[in-house]
């Protein structure tokens, strides 16, 4: 009797393990697909999202939007590799997308769920976009521009066209550049005539080279700082993103900005993707198709002031911006034929980052 007990017992323990397997098995994957919640995770730049436009999408749809922020495309990108949040949409730019993709850590579009998008973002952008995405799978471009260079005309009286002026001796004290390898690298690569791109590690040590040749000419090594110097007057020239431009010369009417100097510049694109484990997939088409839309583009263009793919925008807002028109919609000449950056791998990712260290410490 002792035994047939011990044999009951020992089964309902094998019982109750089992069913508390497949309860959270049954748990696991109720997590690992689109369960259709009326919930969305996004993951994207600060102050990159108009707040009337999320609410706005909010109210259209029933779907909560939860918004986390990031500073740079390198502080984001750990959080999506080691899967430890579970994002439904990014927003990163072009060579950060071809890495994510190189790692297999983003999912194809269902374009069937994005009319808007088919309808509205430039063909021009979607070719540019080839670059970072070959098969043209996996993004629909957000916003876009270049980097180029803003100047003070009450310090600079000739022609800005080329990226030289800033290796321009008379100018010692009054230059700002990025703190930023890949953009810093880009700008003597091109008065060299090398790619942006380029794998070739002496052309790369060129470029570094000329960039401590220049280095006594600099004022600073900035990011957001250059703005404030270039809108204050304590500096004639700076390296600057174009979608900084148009506030930049309404703060200071002395400053006119150079998008594309002669030599080449990156043409930069910022796009929705959705990671692979997201798991509001359907949620996440609705807001990028949302986002396509010529009035919730035409509002957030407005409230960020970086230039959009989207080809209905300009003539919504074209009257209010009057001699800025072109800075926010450059002509296609500005754009066709330039590069825009491209992963590298690893071990170009590791060289940039030391020749750009050795430019500094020099």
């Amino acid at each position: 009797m002792k035994m047939l007990r011990r044999k009951l017992r020992s089964l309902w323990i094998v019982l109750l393990v089992l069913c508390s397997f497949s309860l959270s098995g049954c748990d696991m994957l109720a997590e690992d697909k689109d369960d259709g919640a009326d919930v969305l995770y996004v993951y994207s730049w600060g102050d990159y999202l108009n707040p009337e436009v999320i609410k706005q999408f909010e109210e259209e749809t029933g779907i909560k939007v939860v918004l986390d922020e990031y500073d740079t495309n390198e502080s984001m990108y750990p959080r999506i590799a080691e899967g430890a949040e579970s994002y439904d949409i990014l927003c990163p730019s072009d060579y950060m997308i071809h890495k994510l993709i190189h790692n297999h850590l983003l999912q194809p579009l269902d374009y069937n769920q994005l009319p808007n998008a088919r309808k509205y973002i430039g063909q021009d952008f979607f070719a540019q976009s080839r670059a970072f995405d070959q098969d043209g799978k996996y993004t629909v471009p957000y916003c876009w521009g270049t980097v180029g260079i803003m100047y003070n005309t009450t310090m600079v009286h000739e022609p800005v066209d080329s990226w030289k002026i800033l290796w321009d001796e008379r100018y010692k004290d009054s230059i700002l550049m990025q703190d930023s390898a890949r953009d810093a690298i880009m700008i003597s690569l091109k008065i060299l005539g090398y790619s942006m791109n380029t794998t070739n590690e002496e052309e790369l040590k060129a470029a570094r080279d000329m960039l401590i040749q220049q280095k006594p000419l600099v004022q600073a090594y900035g990011v957001d700082d250059i703005r404030d110097k270039l809108s204050s007057g304590e500096a004639a020239l700076g390296v600057v993103f174009s979608g900084e431009a148009i506030n930049l010369m309404k703060s200071n009417p002395a400053l006119r900005f150079q998008p594309a100097p002669k030599e080449g510049t990156n043409v930069w694109l910022d796009c929705w993707v959705i990671p692979k484990n997201a798991r509001h997939v359907e949620n996440a088409h609705k807001f990028i198709d949302f986002m396509c839309r010529p009035d919730i583009a035409a509002a957030n263009f407005e409230e960020l002031g970086y230039s959009t793919p989207n080809t209905a925008v300009k003539e919504q807002v074209e009257e209010d911006l009057g001699e800025y028109v072109d800075t926010a919609f450059p002509p296609e000449a500005i754009y066709k034929g330039q590069e825009t950056y491209r992963y590298l791998g690893e071990a170009l990712d590791k060289l940039y980052t030391k020749l750009w260290l050795q430019v500094k410490v020099e």
